[in-house]
């Protein structure tokens, strides 16, 4: 049975070792990630139903729903409610195209270690070339499979915000 959950923690501990550097950043862009797609899956389903439904009491106690001012107050809870459905959603859009961008610095900087052991020995040695070939295939690939991962949350949550603004112009209803 612990076979089964090290050998996870086996293979991320070979990475970090094998990529270098930069895959400490990716991992560290990749939790930072999902821990923003947990917490925006946890605010659609407890708190915005909440948030929702008291402002939609508030909306529907006000004796005067036809005035102009009252047309301000629900275009201001409904955008209360719509930047609230927005937080964090900046920092996930920045998250996923960033990481393969520090893929491709683990990259350059493992093709700089080849380029710097061939230098140092006068000729290109299979060996000292594999170590920073391996470490520049490592970064790249930790850092598309990260992005990759974080696509259709991004996709989801932006077309699930969309869908809830509507709904909530609905149920405000004059």
């Amino acid at each position: 049975m612990f076979e089964v959950f090290a050998s996870p923690l086996e293979t991320f501990h070979n990475m970090r070792e094998l990529g270098g550097p930069v895959v400490n950043y990716i991992f560290l862009a990749c939790v930072l990630m999902w821990s923003i797609v947990i917490e925006r899956y946890w605010y659609y389903r407890t708190v915005l139903p909440s948030d929702t439904k008291r402002m939609l009491d508030q909306w529907m106690a006000r004796a005067n729903r036809h005035s102009w001012t009252s047309h301000q107050v629900r275009r201001a809870m409904i955008s209360r409610l719509n930047a609230g459905m927005a937080a964090n959603m900046q920092v996930l859009r920045v998250l996923v195209p960033m990481c393969p961008l520090l893929g491709l610095l683990g990259t350059v900087g493992g093709m700089l270690e080849v380029f710097d052991s061939m230098a140092a020995r006068g000729s290109a040695d299979a060996r000292s070339m594999a170590s920073g070939i391996s470490e520049a295939m490592i970064c790249t690939l930790t850092g598309l499979a990260v992005s990759i991962t974080g696509l259709y949350p991004v996709y989801y949550f932006r077309r699930r915000m969309r869908h809830e603004t509507e709904l909530l112009a609905d149920k405000f209803t004059y």
